[in-house]
């Protein structure tokens, strides 16, 4: 059988591998004419760990580890108000990792660039779902037919709104909005991070082991706004807007990102849909369920998902009907655990009034200083690591 997958950043490589290594002729499709570099730092946390091992990545990813030490809170004045481990603030333990998503995405495609086929700077205008295969038109490849077609594609997701309807019947706002960028690493960070927080508006600045630079991650409380997902300049100003006002190095960050290369903005999102398959089509990762950064578990869903959606296609011998139906069976509730996650997390990273900010200072200074504080910390963490380990990952047809 051969499998079209549009996207080329982590669930559609991701996929592309365990689709190969079953037997499935496998093409990846991508819009961008190269590999996406940028993005935020993201966590491969329990069930993700393990998916990774299988895949023989995980020595990769232990190699191109952020390896963040610290997180500290500052004033305006850059006095720092509370520093926490790294580990405790992102809701790691034992065995858990990070790495940049670029690193991660660079990791999966070497994995499959001499066994995939890869079609860069394409996409997709029309599918055509029918007894026999997929007939798929490519803005530059003309029309080629195919078994099956997976959306890998985002957020935004071409194949979902090609097979599935426009995607305002699926994204649903979050009410907050996220930016980041590269920018020169003026703090002098080693894997370390800086937060400045405002009433609706979060500043967050790091630089892990691997860069010699660093990023800027703006966050922002906010009602729906309206604009062009391709149109960066208005994106920018939109963020430039948004923090106008704001002290601490905020004023220098803006200036950086007005020439950033790689800047990326978007609103905070989930995406939920009744059923991830139509006919021939099915969607893995944010393109079918998108937790929102918010969650943490993005990354985790995509390459969770991927491992289970070509197992269960194996272990049906190809009948994608069952394939498809297993695969939502095995993760529409991990989805869904996840996705609370985001909503619960959401609002602890904007906070939206001066008192909420003095209280969560003075909750994060007095929690290490509390009797039985590792207990508590714990119990904090705790709804990540159920989350992040809410699946039972079985084993597949060939491992």
């Amino acid at each position: 059988m051969n499998v079209l997958i549009s996207g080329a950043s982590i669930g559609g490589p991701a996929l592309a591998y365990w689709l190969n290594r079953y037997g499935y002729q496998v093409t990846v499709v991508e819009r961008a004419s190269e590999l996406r570099p940028g993005g935020y730092k993201v966590d491969l946390r329990g069930a993700t760990v393990e998916v990774a091992s299988r895949m023989g990545i995980m020595a990769d990813v232990r190699a191109h580890s952020t390896d963040m030490q610290d997180e500290t809170f500052v004033d305006k004045n850059n006095k720092p108000l509370v520093t926490m481990p790294a580990d405790f603030f992102a809701g790691r333990t034992e065995g858990d990792d990070e790495i940049m998503r670029g690193d991660l995405s660079r990791i999966l495609y070497d994995r499959t660039k001499d066994d995939v086929e890869y079609l860069f700077d394409d996409s997709l205008t029309e599918l055509v779902d029918g007894a026999d295969g997929v007939k798929v038109t490519f803005e530059k490849a003309g029309t080629r037919h195919f078994d099956l077609v997976v959306g890998a594609d985002g957020l935004h997701s071409n194949v979902r709104t090609l097979a599935f309807g426009d995607e305002s019947r699926f994204l649903h706002e979050m009410g907050y909005y996220a930016c980041i960028f590269s920018t020169p690493n003026h703090l002098g960070l080693d894997r370390s991070e800086r937060l400045y927080v405002e009433p609706g508006r979060t500043t967050n600045v790091y630089s892990t082991s691997q860069m010699t630079d660093a990023k800027a991650l703006f966050l922002f409380s906010s009602p729906k706004l309206s604009y062009d997902h391709r149109d960066v300049a208005a994106q920018k100003k939109i963020v430039a807007d948004a923090f106008a006002g704001i002290g601490w190095e905020v004023p220098r960050l803006l200036e950086s990102m007005r020439t950033a290369p790689d800047f990326y903005f978007d609103s905070l999102s989930q995406i939920r849909l009744d059923s991830w398959s139509r006919g021939r089509v099915t969607l893995v990762g944010d393109a079918g369920y998108g937790p929102s950064l918010a969650s943490g578990q993005g990354t985790g869903l995509a390459l969770i998902g991927a491992y289970v959606l070509a197992g269960e296609l194996a272990a049906a011998g190809g009948d994608h009907v069952v394939g498809f139906a297993n695969y939502e069976k095995e993760m529409r509730a991990f989805v869904e655990q996840n996705q609370k996650l985001g909503l619960q997390t959401v609002k602890q990273m904007v906070a939206p009034s001066k008192a909420a900010i003095r209280m969560q200072t003075l909750m994060l200074r007095v929690m290490p200083k509390l009797p039985g504080s590792k207990a508590i910390m714990r119990k904090v963490t705790q709804i990540v690591h159920d989350a992040a380990n809410g699946i039972a990952l079985k084993p597949y047809v060939g491992e």
